[in-house]
């Protein structure tokens, strides 16, 4: 099962108080287990614009943002594989105890099939 992992943050831009380097190191550390353990597919982060792509009675417009109705942001992300949903919030907890404080989201990733 792969499941969607995300962060969100409400507003326009990140703010948050900076890691200390231990827990960067204890980030790195999860990081490159769940990499070796094939559980992390990929992460990454996505910016605050983004391009809107609009289809409307056969004509399209491209629209780039950053859009007034976006009211949260998703600066980090992550696609795990493991058995279970249950076994996908211990990862993430586990993760969320080493970023501190927030809210992180998990979805299952539906494949056709």
């Amino acid at each position: 099962m792969k499941f969607f992992v995300y962060h969100p943050v409400q507003g326009q831009t990140v703010t948050r108080k900076p890691l200390s380097p231990e827990a960067m190191v204890e980030i790195g550390k999860f990081m490159e287990e769940s990499l070796r353990s094939g559980i992390a597919v990929t992460s990454g982060w996505l910016p605050s614009t983004s391009t809107r792509v609009h289809l409307a009675e056969g004509k399209v417009s491209v629209t780039d943002g950053p859009f007034i109705e976006g009211k949260e942001l998703i600066p980090g992300f992550a696609v795990i594989e493991v058995p279970t949903r249950e076994e996908a919030l211990a990862w993430v907890m586990r993760f969320r105890g080493l970023l501190g404080d927030g809210e992180s989201r998990v979805a299952q990733i539906a494949a056709p099939g």
